[in-house]
């Protein structure tokens, strides 16, 4: 079965771009291209894609409200486009529920290669350029409600996985630090998720800063 993608950019050579390398994967199918995040969601409704790819910054209505309404009103996962300037968007739309982000000037590779993980229902967090964006915009940016966010339902072991998961682990380095199997950590993980209330990783790393498991800048 294919992996059905939108791609939303305000640049038609950037755009055609992305869709070019895109549709070139024999298990990809481009269903539509997007010129601002108005076009992005009534494409994503219309088709239901597994994966929007967004950009940031678009007229009419930009990639963090447009993920917003992705995220909320289909199963389609938003996967951002930023830049290194666009810092202070990150935040923002992590809370709009996107599964990940990508640098524009992205390698074909390293495109492919997150939009499968993403259609696969995890989250892109490894790359260190989104560590470092969580670490920072969580260290300055004000948060409100409650710190405890409901760890007391998890176990012990919950909250140990939760805290690497902070720390923007992977499932193998998780199992090599716990020294259990990555079967045993897919399962914290699911669990933890499930009790929290969480949409994937990326809301899970959100949640460990806020918590307090996780210092910001320590990740």
């Amino acid at each position: 079965m294919s992996i059905r993608i939108v791609v939303a950019d305000d640049q038609e050579l950037v755009r055609g771009g992305f869709a070019m390398i895109l549709d070139a994967q024999p298990d990809f199918e481009v269903v539509a291209e997007a010129s601002d995040g108005v076009e992005a969601v009534a494409a994503t409704l219309r088709h239901q894609p597994d994966v929007v790819l967004l950009d940031i910054r678009m007229p009419e209505m930009d990639g963090i409200e447009a993920a917003r309404r992705v995220c909320a009103e289909t199963s389609s996962r938003a996967l951002m486009l930023t830049t290194f300037d666009q810092d202070d968007y990150v935040y923002d739309a992590l809370y709009a529920g996107a599964s990940g982000f990508l640098l524009k000037d992205v390698r074909r590779d390293d495109l492919v290669h997150a939009v499968r993980v993403v259609a696969a229902g995890d989250s892109l967090l490894a790359p260190a350029v989104t560590r470092r964006l969580i670490s920072d915009l969580t260290a300055r940016r004000p948060r409100g409600g409650s710190p405890a966010i409901g760890l007391e339902a998890l176990t012990a072991r919950e909250r140990e996985t939760l805290t690497l998961l902070g720390r923007g682990l992977s499932n193998a380095e998780i199992a090599a630090s716990m020294v259990v199997s990555e079967h045993t950590v897919k399962t914290h993980v699911s669990n933890v998720l499930s009790k929290l209330a969480l949409r994937d990783r990326v809301q899970a790393v959100i949640a460990a800063y806020e918590s307090g498991l996780i210092a910001p800048g320590s990740a």
